[in-house]
């Protein structure tokens, strides 16, 4: 019999100014995140560089990104006004 892998919710958080490059804040124990463009879609960056309107990974209004790099490195930015981030946080 094989071994059953859960997962657990840590938290959420939803982000509602992204004007600027924006970090998120998981809680302690966090290995992934769950992100959603929601409103407008936002551009990320991970390596350090802060992302830009043009310049960064795009997720559509609608998308999602499943992330398991350093969630204390990625940073979001809105490409067009009122965009909002929805994010679950999992271990």
């Amino acid at each position: 019999m094989g071994l059953k892998s859960t997962t657990v919710c840590l938290g959420y958080q939803q982000i509602t100014s992204l004007s600027s490059a924006t970090g998120l804040t998981p809680p302690q124990g966090t290995t992934m995140a769950l992100i959603v463009a929601e409103t407008q879609g936002v551009r990320w960056r991970d390596d350090g560089t802060n992302p830009t309107a043009s310049v960064g990974m795009p997720i559509a209004a609608g998308a999602y990104l499943n992330y398991d790099g350093d969630l204390n490195r990625i940073k979001f930015i809105e490409q067009t006004a009122s965009a909002k981030l929805n994010v679950s946080y999992y271990a």
